[in-house]
């Protein structure tokens, strides 16, 4: 373990508290990440507490691989039994093994925002809700609140009578879950809720990552919300050795469903909690600081704190106010034209950070008119590009044929001549036997008046049913390669093998008539 002189005397204060609730008040910049890391290696080399038994929880893929790279580096032997993991990452890691407990099958698929959008699009018009009083987006903004709140559709339904508005809504809230179900899927909300209701459900699962995890920490926890306070609280409730870090000051998902009271009460919930402020900061000078602490004292509802450096005082912050966006773009882009002439800074000095997408527009029409370079950093989802949703909705077929919307997804991919009509006869003997789409394919043959768009299904189904016989004995890249006659390749990181090969692979795919 690195030596605890390293940290400052808060810091340690924090690292060396082991057994009970500890309330983590860490600034910007004031080394939380460093102060977790140091604890969890405190925890293994001096209190002899077993990697298998600490949990580590963080609200971002980047900030769970930074700090596993961290744990890792410092812990040494050991750390690969340690969870170091986002909220839903670990409810799916327990969701699979036991997800059989609450009626789903375990290789259940997650939807993402558009799977969403295309099982709510399929709810209204089973219910015949005006699309103009009832947008899709609406209804899954709603339903994912009310998951955030851990409302059950029928409690929801419960709440709303009387409302018309409210009971229509509630409709489309327990169809959709009921669509769900069908399909064996869940959203990114149920994964935290499902958890939550089989802790419930299952005392025996309950105690087991309860002796599993003794010791749990959770960064980030202003960003919490109730369903994640409950999935915390009730994990923690056997050995109560829960470290929670954050920030109040720093919390900005309001919209999001994170609710603020969870860290602002944390000592109501947990009366015997030690708290530990961390207030010297490492990242900034101190001329941002007290800009930083002299806006913040304005919050009301907040746990007092105070922002340091040993840090220089810096440079003066220059404010500008401008009425409208254009101006505050021509202002942006003739500053940085001038400091690039002037020789005083290079492009790459340079980040315009913005609050919505929908404002980077106009400096980007700026920028082009004074010849300034420049890249947008994020754009579309890599998840959410059509030819990685091809090539996942592929895999859920053949890993799960209870998904329809996989189902339908693909089976026009490549273009087979399968028109609408011909699936909606097919969603209709489904519907009438209570199977899944894929189901209603393998029976195609005993759809009335199909004619010879049963030629064109057979294939599909005779291509699936193939793969799922060879993945037994086949690696993918080398079921891939015996489909296509493309070289795969494998690697350590998945996603490196999908960016190279996915444009190639669909390209070729789209090519072939006999996929």
């Amino acid at each position: 373990m690195s030596d605890l002189e390293l940290l400052n005397r808060e810091q340690q204060e924090a690292v060396l508290h082991v057994d009970g609730p500890l309330l983590i008040l860490a600034g910007a910049g004031s080394g939380k990440t460093r102060v977790l890391t140091y604890r969890i290696a405190h925890l293994i080399d001096e209190c002899g507490v077993n990697p298998w038994n600490i949990l580590a929880i963080t609200f971002t893929n980047k900030a769970a691989g930074e700090m596993r790279e961290r744990v890792d580096k410092i812990v040494g032997y050991g750390s690969e039994s340690i969870w170091v993991s986002t909220f839903h990452s670990t409810c799916v890691r327990i969701l699979r093994r036991y997800i059989d407990r609450l009626g789903y099958d375990t290789n259940f698929t997650i939807y993402d925002t558009e799977d969403q959008k295309t099982v709510m699009k399929s709810v209204c018009q089973k219910l015949q809700l005006d699309s103009k009083l009832y947008k899709e987006r609406m209804l899954l903004n709603v339903i994912s609140h009310a998951k955030d709140e851990y409302i059950s559709p029928n409690e929801f339904l419960l709440e709303a009578k009387g409302d018309f508005r409210q009971e229509k809504i509630a409709q489309a809230y327990v169809e959709y879950q009921k669509e769900l179900k069908k399909n064996n899927a869940l959203d990114f909300d149920d994964l935290l809720v499902n958890t939550v209701e089989l802790f419930q459900s299952c005392p025996d699962v309950l105690e087991y990552y309860q002796n599993r995890f003794r010791y749990i920490m959770v960064d980030e926890y202003q960003d919490t919300n109730t369903v994640q306070f409950k999935f915390i609280s009730t994990l923690a409730r056997q050995y109560r050795n829960l470290c929670v870090v954050g920030d109040d000051d720093q919390s900005i998902y309001k919209f999001r469903g994170a609710n603020i009271r969870n860290i602002l009460d944390f000592e109501k919930v947990f009366p015997d909690a030690k708290v530990v402020k961390l207030e010297q900061n490492y990242r900034s000078t101190q001329n941002i600081l007290n800009a930083a602490n002299g806006v913040i004292a304005n919050n009301r509802g907040r746990k007092e704190k105070a922002l340091w450096t040993e840090n220089e005082q810096g440079e003066p912050i220059l404010f500008q106010q401008f009425q409208n966006g254009y101006e505050e773009a021509e202002y942006v882009s003739g500053e940085i034209s001038k400091k690039v002439r002037k020789g005083e800074a290079e492009y790459q000095d340079f980040a315009v950070l913005y609050r919505t997408n929908a404002q980077s527009r106009l400096f980007e029409e700026k920028f082009l008119y004074a010849n300034i370079p420049y890249k947008i950093v994020g754009g579309v989802n890599f998840y959410s590009r059509k030819e990685i949703k091809d090539i996942l909705a592929y895999l859920k077929t053949i890993d799960n044929g209870k998904d329809d919307l996989a189902v339908r997804r693909i089976i026009n991919v490549p273009k087979r001549g399968i028109g609408n009509v011909t699936l909606n006869k097919v969603q209709d003997h489904a519907e009438a036997l209570g199977i899944s789409f894929f189901e209603a394919l393998e029976d195609a043959e005993n759809i009335p008046s199909l004619g010879k768009a049963l030629l064109k299904i057979q294939p599909f189904v005779t291509l699936i049913h193939e793969m799922r016989l060879k993945v037994a004995d086949l690696k993918l890249e080398e079921l891939i390669e015996e489909r296509t006659g493309i070289n795969t390749m494998t690697a350590e990181d998945p996603m490196k093998v999908v960016a190279i090969g996915t444009g190639q692979y669909v390209e070729f795919m789209n090519g072939k008539k006999d996929f």
